[in-house]
């Protein structure tokens, strides 16, 4: 068949949104910033009009993991070669922990810039400054279940470049076989910028489910 795709075109999606009729969803961000959707970027037409509405989001419940890293050019910028070899020799905070329940801790800036340099997917370097917990996710987690979420938005500030904490969590969701949707930012919209990144990555785990039912209907 010389046909590669085929596309529908359908007001399902839009209906839902304007509707507020999606799937009950959970935000999973990283841990410090689970107003950063709600805050938004402040763009509105009039920047000092103080009685202006913000819209609503479309999660119902936000998760935040304690995951971190941060970009190396930000760290390694005016240091010699032979200092940033040094720092990438020594053992970071991570290494040193032996047993598991130490492993995974609250990110320490007074351990920024110690660990290997990590390329990233653009090309960029990163050093991971803390891993996130599967057992606390897993149980942050079984706590949406319970409240009745059936679909999460997963967005770590850095995942566009270094996505491997946002595949971890989303396999660990997966392996509870409790959500019928399971968006992460890095592949629904992969830019810098987390704000957008956000949105979109909540909007296609508030909507999908919706499409998947209509299509399979």
């Amino acid at each position: 068949s010389l046909i590669g795709s085929i596309r529908m075109g359908t007001t399902v999606a839009t209906n839902a949104l304007l509707e507020r009729e999606g799937e009950r969803m959970g935000l999973v961000i990283t841990k410090g910033f689970k107003d950063l959707l709600h805050i938004n970027n402040q763009t509105r037409s009039d920047i000092f009009d103080l009685t202006c509405k913000a819209p609503k989001v479309l999660y119902e419940e936000v998760v935040e993991v304690d995951e971190r890293v941060m970009l190396a050019e930000f760290f390694d910028e005016g240091k010699s070669q032979a200092t940033i070899e040094l720092l990438e020799t020594q053992p970071s905070a991570e290494d040193e922990q032996q047993n598991a329940s130490s492993r995974y801790c609250t990110s320490s800036w007074s351990n920024a810039g110690v660990g290997k340099r990590i390329k990233g997917v653009t090309g960029e370097q990163v050093i991971p400054l803390c891993s996130p917990d599967p057992d606390a996710i897993r149980r942050s987690l079984q706590s949406l279940a319970d409240k009745g979420i059936k679909s999460l938005a997963i967005v770590f500030l850095h995942s566009y470049v270094y996505p491997e904490h946002e595949i971890l969590v989303g396999d660990i969701a997966k392996s509870m076989n409790c959500f019928t949707e399971i968006s992460l930012s890095h592949e629904v919209m992969s830019m810098v910028k987390v704000v957008p990144r956000g949105h979109t990555v909540s909007a296609a785990a508030y909507l999908t489910p919706k499409i998947t039912e209509y299509l399979a209907s």
